[in-house]
Formats: structure tokens, sequence, C-alpha cells
């Protein structure tokens, strides 16, 4: 990358908030890359701090302070009535001093627990609605509460699903760059960056990093919902905004997209008996306890292509673990069933 935009990123850094533990660690899977012939290593994004732990928070610290910058008296987003990035949102909302208002998904009386439970004490106003009108109006609705703060004096702030947009993806370009200084300090070359695919916004950072840094190493992502073209639609049009937002010097392609399908399991946020004895067998050999809807699937997917004898061209793999540890406690029930 030239000097010119290196100097660019560094400014943009300098105007972010501060909200996040970074950089966070990696460790190596000893006992599984020992069982998949591969070296194994995890990057720490589940240790981001205890509210607003998770990947969310790295893409939230340009978000909000692109908000603020704007005069925002409460944040406007959506996700599932489990959603780690309304939690986060909540979090960081509460920490600069403003309001927050989640649209979250349910089509029933949810308990209150797990990152719901979380809402409510951060203080969050929430609106329900629907899976089908979360599905096709989140985008008004949320633009409707806007309108209705507005009327009333408060100016609003709209953060798309999973804060990923052009000013949400330097997080992740951004979590490049502290990945590349990882390396150094521990003298090893990471051959494959994996993570999950969700709203495409954590992925899209880690494509335009490795593009912008010009790195020699593949970016490969395992979706949790719809399938592998749905997101190469997303992240191609979630690269392309940040490119244009930022004028960065980078062409984006689908091409050089890496979305490895089939691990969605039944539904997002939707557990097999399977995907869950695995995070519970993973946690027993390697003490890292994987979530139930982003991570645990991924994980699984990558698990089970090392078994089958794929992806054995990278020797060393590095997995983002992008939090989630709240969403296990709405699964306690099925998990009582696995362990009887």
């Amino acid at each position: 990358m030239s000097e010119i935009w290196e100097r660019r990123l560094e400014e943009l850094n300098k105007n972010k908030l501060s909200l996040a533990i970074l950089p966070t660690p990696i460790q190596k899977l000893d006992k599984l890359s020992e069982e998949l012939g591969v070296n194994l290593w995890l990057k720490r994004d589940d240790l981001t701090g205890i509210e607003t732990a998770g990947n969310k928070i790295r893409k939230l610290e340009y978000t909000a302070a692109k908000a603020l910058s704007e005069g925002a008296e409460v944040l406007i987003t959506c996700g599932g009535i489990q959603s780690n990035h309304c939690r986060a949102t909540a979090a960081v909302a509460a920490r600069i001093g403003i309001r927050s208002h989640l649209v979250l998904r349910t089509d029933e009386v949810s308990p209150l627990e797990g990152n719901y439970l979380l809402d409510k004490i951060l203080g969050a106003e929430i609106t329900f609605v629907t899976r089908r009108q979360y599905a096709t109006e989140r985008n008004e609705i949320m633009a409707d509460i806007a309108a209705d703060y507005e009327k009333q004096g408060v100016k609003a702030y709209v953060i798309p699903e999973g804060a990923s947009d052009g000013v949400g993806n330097l997080g992740y370009i951004n979590a490049v760059k502290e990945i590349t200084e990882q390396e150094k300090q521990l003298g090893i070359n990471f051959n494959a960056i994996v993570s999950a695919v969700g709203s495409g916004g954590t992925y899209s950072g880690l494509y335009l990093g490795r593009k912008l840094y010009a790195l020699d190493k593949e970016v490969i992502s395992f979706n949790v919902c719809d399938d592998e073209a749905y997101f190469l639609d997303v992240c191609s049009r979630i690269s392309k905004d940040t490119v244009d937002t930022l004028g960065l010097p980078i062409e984006v392609s689908r091409e050089d997209m890496h979305i490895i399908d089939g691990y969605k399991g039944i539904a997002y946020a939707v557990s097999t008996d399977e995907e869950l004895a695995f995070i519970a067998d993973v946690a027993h050999k390697e003490g890292v306890i994987l979530d139930p809807v982003y991570t645990g699937k991924a994980f699984y997917g990558l698990y089970q292509e090392l078994k089958k004898g794929n992806l054995k061209e990278y020797k060393n793999i590095l997995f983002i673990h992008t939090g989630g540890l709240y969403g296990l406690f709405p699964k306690q029930e099925q998990f009582a069933k696995i362990f009887l």
C-alpha cells in the first residue's frame, strides 16, 4: 500500500472511538491442530470487552464516531432477538452517553435472557417485528422510528444490520493490519484467514484489508444463513460502498471472494444437536467456547472441510472468533438433552 493511503487510514483511525480492548490475542489450538494436520490458530475477537464482546465493536468504533460527528442523540439498529450487534450497539450508546433503539426480530414472546436481557439492562428502547417484517421492511421501519425521533427534536442515526457498510468496514480493514503486526511478533505467516459471514461486514473488511495491503493469503468465510451467491452479492456491494466512500485504490471482484456454502444448518440462529455437541467438544479440547449462531457453524464447517482433505494447501490457518457467548444461554434446554 502506498504511503498516501497509509497516512489516509491513519487519519481515519485518529477519528474513531477507542472502545474495544485491542489488539485481541492470537492463540494456537494445539489439540485440534494435531488432530487435523494443520496449524490452527484463533484470533480472540470475543475478548474485545464484556459488554461489547465480539466483532461488532470494531465496526461500531467507526460508525458511532460518525454518528456523534453528526450530532446523533440516539442510535437505531436492527437484528434478531439475540443479536450480538444490537447488544453491542446498546452498550456503545450507553457508554458514549446517548440513547439506543433496537428493532428486534421474533415471532414469539421470548424469555428475558441472553443478549435480549442485556439490551434491557443497558437501557435500550425496543421495537419487535416479525420475521416477515424484518425480511422485507426493516430499513423502512428504522427510517420511520428515526422520523418519529426527529419530530421530537431528537437527532437519530440509523446503523444498518451488523454495522456492515462503507464506514463499519474500516473495523476489519484495520484488523488485517493488526494481524500482520502480530504475525511479525509470532514469527508466522497465516496462509488463510477464516471467519463466519452473516451480514457481510467482517468478511468484506478482511477482504479489502488483504487487497489493500497486498497480502499473500486467502480470506475465507462460511455463510451462516442464505447461500454463497447471496453473500457474494452482499459482500461485493458492501466492499464497493467502502471503496467509493473512502476512494480506496482497490478493484472489487466477486471472483476474488471465497465463501464456502453448506454449513448453515437448519436456519439462521437455529442449531442442530450435532452443532452444539461440536461446540462442547471444542470447549473440552481447547477451553474455548464458540457461539451457536456464527462461530459454531463456521468453525464446524472449517473442521469438516479439513477432515475431508480440503483446504490442506493452507498450513497456517487463522480463524476469527467473533464472539457471541451470550447466544448460548437460550440453548440451555437443547444442551441439556445432549448432555443426558
